[in-house]
């Protein structure tokens, strides 16, 4: 059972300015970006990540960057395109306060599976390909370095939020509930029956826990992951 941390591109100058930005090129971290992807690859430093798979705008692969640059052994920054922000068509490059104005804002936050954003692509579509990548590369990595691989995805709010909604057994018109924030980790482990979700929206603390052996969820609860020692910490 491999496992996958999706995290969220950390803050950019689109958030802090109230831009949808979507495929807009040159979109960068702001200087607080810059911090959050910092303190998220050192999160991740204490896993070894059989790979980091990322959207190919600038954002996340500025955040990817920081992540695999703290890793202790060798990996690189994998683009993957059906990772990508959801195409937004004429709403790009809009303001959120000039959007909300439209009828279609609330479409999008009641029944995303209705939404299809003018000159762009639904919701439906955007989500079946975020879940399908997913699943896809996780499959591939599992199959190539084994079955306790831990993997990272670095990608887009609403792309993460299809995916947990996907893997907690969730209509789409039920992922706007799910908050994911910039530069959080959370954490979906893949099996042969179900989708495990193990964490959402963490924004601090070490991962090195997820090196643990997975246990299949118990009736009670379970006893949890083993507690690492000092031989493997």
């Amino acid at each position: 059972m491999a496992t996958v941390i999706l995290v969220r591109h950390a803050r950019s100058t689109a958030n802090t300015s109230g831009i949808l930005a979507g495929r807009t090129p040159g979109v960068l971290l702001d200087e607080t970006g810059q911090d959050q992807a910092a303190r998220t690859g050192e999160r991740l430093a204490t896993l070894p990540l059989a790979a980091v798979v990322s959207s190919p705008l600038e954002r996340c692969r500025q955040t990817a960057r920081e992540i695999v640059e703290r890793q202790p052994g060798a990996v690189s920054v994998r683009l993957e395109e059906d990772l990508t922000e959801c195409d937004y068509g004429s709403w790009q490059g809009r303001t959120l306060a000039d959007l909300a104005e439209e009828d279609l804002w609330s479409v999008v936050q009641r029944q995303p599976s209705a939404a299809v954003f003018p000159g762009g692509e639904s919701l439906v579509s955007m989500h079946a390909r975020a879940v399908s990548a997913v699943r896809r590369l996780d499959a591939q990595i599992e199959a190539e370095h084994g079955p306790e691989a831990v993997w990272a995805v670095v990608s887009h709010g609403d792309l993460i939020k299809a995916v947990l909604a996907d893997a907690l057994g969730l209509h789409l018109d039920l992922f706007q509930r799910i908050h994911v924030h910039p530069a959080s980790a959370s954490v979906v482990r893949y099996t042969r029956t179900q989708p495990h979700v193990i964490a959402t929206n963490t924004a601090a603390g070490d991962l090195s826990w997820l090196r643990a052996t997975a246990e299949s969820p118990q009736v009670g609860g379970g006893a949890g992951p083993q507690a690492t020692t000092s031989a493997d910490s």
